[in-house]
C-alpha cells in the first residue's frame, strides 16, 4: 500500500534523482531544463514542503502554503511508474493537505508544452487561469477551488 509522508534530510539524494529522472525527458521538448530541476531540494525539505511516496520513493509532491491557497510547486513520478495513479494520488494528498490548512484552493503552473500534464490537471478539476512567463518559460497557470 502506497502512502505519502513528509520527506526528511536523508531523502534528499533520492528526491533529487527522482526529479531529474522525471523531468529529463521534457528537456528536448521544452528546449531547456524544467524549473523543478533547478530547485533547492535541501531547502524545500528543511522547510517541510516535500512529500514522498512510501514504501518506495516513486513519487513526490512539493506543497507551499500561500495566502489563501496551497501552491502545488512540483509533482514528479518515476517514469517507469507512469500510468499507475501515483500522480493522481499525490494530487489528492495535496487537496487533503489544503483542507487541513484551511486553504480553500490549490494553484499550480506547468509548461505550455507539457500537454499530458495539463490534461491530467483538467481531468481533476483544475481550470486554466492564465498564461505567464516564468524565468524564460511559457507556463499555464491553473487553479482548483475546493468544495467545503
Amino acid at each position: 500500500m502506497t502512502r505519502v509522508r513528509q520527506a526528511g534530510a536523508a531523502d534528499r539524494a533520492a528526491v533529487e534523482k527522482l526529479v531529474h529522472d522525471a523531468y529529463e525527458p521534457w528537456v528536448p521538448i521544452i528546449g531547456m531544463r524544467p524549473m523543478p530541476m533547478e530547485a533547492d531540494y535541501g531547502a524545500l525539505i528543511e522547510a517541510g514542503c516535500v512529500y514522498v511516496t512510501e514504501p518506495e520513493l516513486d513519487g513526490l509532491i512539493v506543497l507551499i502554503p500561500e495566502d489563501g491557497v496551497l501552491l502545488v510547486d512540483n509533482v514528479a513520478v518515476r517514469p517507469e511508474r507512469h500510468g499507475r495513479g501515483l500522480g493522481r494520488m499525490l494530487l489528492a494528498y495535496a487537496e487533503q493537505r489544503a483542507r487541513r490548512l484551511a486553504l480553500p484552493a490549490l494553484r499550480l503552473y506547468t509548461n505550455v508544452k507539457m500537454t499530458t500534464n495539463i490534461a491530467l490537471y483538467e481531468s481533476l478539476g483544475y481550470v486554466e487561469t492564465g498564461r505567464v512567463g516564468v524565468e524564460g518559460r511559457s507556463a499555464v497557470a491553473m487553479r482548483k477551488e475546493l468544495t467545503p
